[in-house]
């Protein structure tokens, strides 16, 4: 899964908020707080981001409503994915991250693991 630009994310994040699939419109109008964006940019990065098969999208008159095709938990878990793989130490890189994890985070990963090692 490829990392997500600033903008990228931002889209994402209100795709993620949205109920339901949204018009380039839509999301232009839920991007609250952030700088005006042109109609022409916000569907540069959708189109851009259904090409990276983040996003699904369906007609809708003729523009597109866009969802998105992955949670925001598996795109994370991609993330964190990615930095281990191109770490040269990933041991280093988890053992680092273990030593940070908060006690709840810490039973979380044990749980993950535990469930892991008992799947066929």
């Amino acid at each position: 899964m490829p990392r997500l630009g600033p903008l990228e994310a931002a889209i994402m994040d209100v795709l993620w908020s949205s109920d339901g699939p949204l018009t380039v419109r839509e999301v232009i109008d839920r991007m609250h707080g952030r700088r005006a964006l042109a109609y022409t940019t916000v569907m540069t990065v959708l189109t851009n981001l259904y090409r990276k098969d983040m996003v699904e999208r369906e007609p809708a008159g003729r523009a597109y409503r866009y969802r998105p095709s992955v949670s925001r938990e598996e795109a994370a878990a991609a993330s964190l994915r990615e930095v281990l793989d191109a770490s040269s130490d990933p041991r280093s890189v988890l053992m680092h991250f273990a030593e940070t994890a908060s006690d709840e985070e810490s039973t979380i990963l044990r749980d993950g693991l535990a469930r892991r090692s008992q799947q066929p």
